[in-house]
Parts: structure tokens; C-alpha cells; sequence
């Protein structure tokens, strides 16, 4: 007897949930297909009890209730999972009142390096699923843009290239079909949320507030992150408040800043467009009963959207920001921790993590095509440092009380030009200004206000051997 449920013809013997699930969806005609060689294909568990627990979400995807385009509801379970993954430690009261206390710790060693007063936010401590429920919301907003396109042209391929029996048989399975674009989606984002949990050591780690009006570090990833080296637990614990107290209170005490990043973030995701013919492409091209098709048509990342060249500017504006938060962060960071030994190596460390981004961030940037780094980082820090020196604290800090003012990446390719390049536009800003308020006022004469014997009179000194034209001279 064959071992492949597939295969047994015995109607008595039960399937297994995959090969069930496929032999429902291709109208009974599975032959030549081997479920188990799919699953491997597309590189699915092969433990029994994983698989059994991927089926369960498989089957809840096709069950759920519609609650739009896109099933956060799974999003938010499957990031759950995801966070629980090798423990997550529970965040017990010494954890809450350490936490709170390096935080406020962190306030008064920022208060003599800039010009933002302290938040007084309560200091938090979150487990990884406490930070995912506090996150979730904003990466919502941030993702359903996206999450739309790609659930709508994923419903529309399926249907598309669906046989015309198997469209009768479905019968009123539409909306099933609608949804599972978006259930996939909605799995995808959070496995990679959740993966991003066990990376994060504070709210503001990737440079956005992800939750609002909160202070927090995640204990467990602080006390990972210090892992090999070879400084204090409490040294790394001191650093990493400090930068997310400088974070939330840039945030807190620049009130468009947070509208700005995520609108910007938003703007891009909507801008962002399917390829459908790729998909209906490479959805012909698949042949079921040859596992190696699907596997290449998943590697292709088929599915990844593709970006215009406006994207990539508005990419390239975000990046800006990124870079002169993160810019700003660290440099405020360095000048508070001067007297702490660690400060220079921790600085660095944290440099090279916040360029290079960590597994979970590319798992991320892969599913929504954005990366949230601040390349120019070290670009940015030396900037802000500039104008620290050239203004003070004060007007370094006034940078930021309008996107106007904001450097361009022009300024970040030369620090030292900054200035001179703002006095210059402000000074012709000025001209603009002066001319208007003139123009306003009536300052400025038409040619049909001018006196007329004034113009006689000129005319007649210019006949009586009043002053030439060189070119008559000439003639």
C-alpha cells in the first residue's frame, strides 16, 4: 500500500489537511501531484506537527470572518507566534522598576545637551508580545496601503487563471477568494512583526514612533544585544534609555515630525504598483505536477511590487529624515554619555546595527519593499555636530521647528556649507518678501503712472544735445 494519502484510492482512508485542501481546490484532478513534494517546494515544514499547526492557519484563513482586504486579526496572532519563539520572558516588577528608573535616569542626562524640555513619560518595560500589541496599530497604517494592492492582485490572478469548472464549482466562494490574498498578507506581516520583536530593544528602535506616548525598553533584547561585549549589563542598559529618551522626546516635542514620517511612509505604500502581468505570467508557466516550477516561481518574488521613480524619490526624502533623527539621536546620545566609559564602543555598535539592519528588518523591507535605515547616519550626526558648534544648543535644536527647515542630502554631502547655503536663501527669501510687501503697498509704479511731462521733458533734453546713444555717435 502506498504511504501517500494522495495516492490511496480508498475512500475510507482519511487525507491528510494538505492534500485534502489542494484535491478541494484542483476539482478532484491531483494526479501526477505529490503534495508532500509541493510543501517541500515551497519550502513549508516538514514536521508533521508544524505542518498540522501551518493547516490550522490555513484553515482559519479560509474560514475567517471578511474584515476587509487584508486579515489583521491573523496578522496579529501569527506575530504573536512569532515573538513567542524561543521564550519570550514575562516582565516581572524588579524588571518595571529598573526600566523606569535608567529611563529617568536617561531624562536628567539629556537635559544639558538640548533644548527640548524632558516628556515625563512613565518608563515601561515590554515583553516581545507586549510590544507587538503595542505596535500593531501603526504598522497597520502603515502596511495597508500595500497590503491592499497586493491582496487585490492576488485575488484577481487566482480568478483569472482559475478553469471555468472550477469558477462554477467555487460558486459562492468569491469573497473567499478575495480574502486570500489579503490572509496572506496578513500571515506574512506578522511573522516578519514578530520576528522583529525579538530584535527591537526599545519603542523607537527602528527611528519611527511604533507606539504613541510611550517610553519602553524590552529587557530581554537589551540584555541580547549586550551579549559579547564585554560591558556592564547596567552600561548598556544606560546607553540604549538614553537614546530611546533623546527618540521620544524628539517625537514628543516636535509635533509634525511623527505626521511627517508616517505620512511619508503611506504616501510611498500608496504609490505602489502590482506587476499583473508578472503574475499572471508566471501563474501560466506553473506546472503542478512538477514541484521545481513552483519552487522557482516563489524565488522570483513575483509578488514584491514594483517601484516608479517617484517612489524612488519620495524613498530618497524618507531616508533624509531618517538619517537626521538618527543623526540627531546619536549625537545627543554621545554628548550625555561622555563620562560613561562604554559610550565610544557602545556608539559604534549601535552605528553599525542601525546601517546594516538585522535579519528580521530585511524580512520586513522584502514584504512592504522599504527600508526603514538611516544610511547617512554618520552624514547626519556630524551635521547636527556643525551646526551645535556654529549655533549653539539652542540653534541647532531650532531646526526642527519646521520641514522647511529642514538639511537636504546636499547639506549632508557637506556639513560646513550648511550655513552659507541657508544664509543665501534666506537673504534671497528676504528679496522676494521685501519686493512683495512693497508691491502691496504700491511702491512700485506702472508705465502708465509716470508723469507725462516728465517724459516730454526728458525727450527734449535728449533733441537738444543732451546725452547720445554711442551707436548714433557711430553712424
Amino acid at each position: 500500500m502506498s504511504s501517500n494519502p494522495s495516492n490511496n484510492n480508498d475512500d475510507d482512508t482519511p487525507k491528510d489537511p494538505l492534500s485534502e485542501m489542494l484535491e478541494r481546490l484542483m476539482g478532484g484532478n491531483m494526479q501526477g501531484m505529490n503534495p508532500q513534494e509541493i510543501a517541500k517546494a515551497a519550502g513549508l515544514p516538514n514536521d508533521p506537527q508544524a505542518m498540522a499547526m501551518m493547516m490550522q492557519q490555513v484553515q482559519a484563513m479560509f474560514s475567517a470572518q471578511s474584515e476587509g482586504p487584508v486579515n489583521w486579526t491573523m496578522a496579529r496572532d501569527q506575530a504573536r507566534r512569532a515573538a513567542a519563539t524561543g521564550g519570550d520572558p514575562s516582565v516581572g516588577s524588579k524588571d518595571q522598576r529598573e526600566v523606569d528608573e535608567v529611563l529617568r535616569l536617561a531624562e536628567m542626562w539629556l537635559d544639558p545637551v538640548t533644548d527640548f524640555p524632558s516628556t515625563a513619560l512613565l518608563g515601561k518595560a515590554w515583553s516581545r508580545a507586549e510590544w507587538v500589541e503595542a505596535t500593531m496599530e501603526t504598522w497597520k497604517r502603515l502596511t495597508e496601503p500595500v497590503a491592499t494592492s497586493i491582496a487585490l492582485a492576488l485575488s484577481n490572478a487566482i480568478t483569472e487563471q482559475m478553469p471555468e469548472e472550477m469558477k462554477t464549482m467555487m460558486g459562492g466562494a468569491t469573497s473567499m477568494l478575495q480574502n486570500m490574498g489579503g490572509a496572506m498578507f496578513g500571515m506574512q506581516l506578522g511573522q516578519a512583526v514578530g520576528a522583529l520583536s525579538r530584535d527591537v530593544v526599545s519603542s523607537t528602535d527602528i527611528g519611527i514612533p511604533l507606539a504613541e506616548n510611550s517610553m519602553a525598553l524590552l529587557p530581554a533584547n537589551v540584555a541580547a544585544f549586550g551579549q559579547g561585549l564585554d560591558i556592564s549589563e547596567y552600561d548598556v542598559r544606560l546607553f540604549l534609555a538614553v537614546r530611546e529618551a533623546a527618540h521620544v522626546r524628539l517625537f514628543t516635542q516636535v509635533p509634525w515630525l511623527t505626521g511627517h514620517l508616517l505620512g511619508a511612509i503611506e504616501s510611498y505604500a500608496r504609490g505602489i504598483h502590482i506587476d499583473m502581468s508578472k503574475i499572471e505570467e508566471v501563474a501560466r508557466d506553473i506546472d503542478p505536477s512538477n514541484p521545481e516550477s513552483l519552487q522557482s516561481a516563489l524565488s522570483e518574488g513575483v509578488f514584491m511590487p514594483e517601484r516608479t521613480p517617484s517612489q524612488d524619490a519620495a524613498l530618497a526624502r524618507l531616508e533624509t529624515t531618517l538619517a537626521l533623527v538618527e543623526g540627531w539621536v546619536d549625537e545627543l546620545t554621545a554628548a550625555a554619555t561622555a563620562n560613561l566609559d562604554s559610550s565610544v564602543a557602545l556608539r559604534e555598535v549601535v552605528r553599525r546595527r542601525r546601517a546594516t539592519g538585522g535579519p528580521a528588518e530585511n524580512a520586513f523591507a522584502s514584504l512592504v519593499g522599504l527600508e526603514l535605515r538611516p544610511r547617512r547616519l554618520r552624514d547626519a550626526a556630524a551635521l547636527w555636530n556643525q551646526l551645535r558648534q556654529e549655533r549653539g544648543i539652542d540653534g541647532r535644536d531650532a531646526i526642527w521647528q519646521h520641514p522647511d527647515l529642514l538639511p537636504t542630502p546636499e547639506d549632508l554631502d557637506d556639513p560646513a556649507g550648511f550655513s552659507k547655503r541657508r544664509q543665501l536663501a534666506e537673504s534671497a527669501d528676504a528679496d522676494v518678501d521685501a519686493a512683495l510687501e512693497k508691491l502691496l503697498a504700491g511702491g512700485f509704479e506702472s508705465p502708465a503712472d509716470e508723469d507725462p511731462a516728465t517724459t516730454d521733458e526728458t525727450d527734449s533734453e535728449e533733441g537738444d544735445g543732451g546725452p547720445t546713444n554711442k551707436d548714433d555717435d557711430a553712424r
